[in-house]
């Protein structure tokens, strides 16, 4: 099981990306260019994570995984939202971080990539 302290760390080190709290003080949210691409609430027992994806790969997932859903108060066809108990594969969680973020960063325009240094 991954804790608040797993998941800021894995987020803090993909480039460009920040922790913002823009929804409260318990709700995490983390950013690359100003755009979101995971959130997360500290106070969850047990940790979630939500995260973008390609909506093809989000209706796989929730259908093969039971600890993977819609995304929370997200939109359902491109968030999904983990539950951070054990049940989903390590290297499978990594992917899916990686991927929210490189949804995000391929979202932004080029000078903005650039300004981050991922051009």
């Amino acid at each position: 099981m991954l804790s608040i302290a797993d998941v800021r760390a894995a987020c803090t080190a993909l480039p460009g990306s920040c922790e913002t709290f823009p929804f409260g003080a318990s709700t995490l949210v983390f950013k690359v260019g100003g755009k979101m691409y995971a959130l997360t609430d500290i106070t969850g027992d047990p940790v979630t994570l939500s995260l973008k994806v390609r909506p093809e790969w989000g209706d796989e997932l929730r259908a093969g995984y039971p600890a993977i859903v819609p995304g929370y108060h997200l939109n359902k066809r491109h968030w999904v939202t983990v539950t951070l108990d054990g049940t989903v594969p390590d290297a499978l969680l990594q992917d899916l971080l990686s991927g929210s973020h490189a949804l995000v960063v391929g979202s932004l325009t080029r000078a903005q990539r650039a300004e981050l240094g991922l051009a």
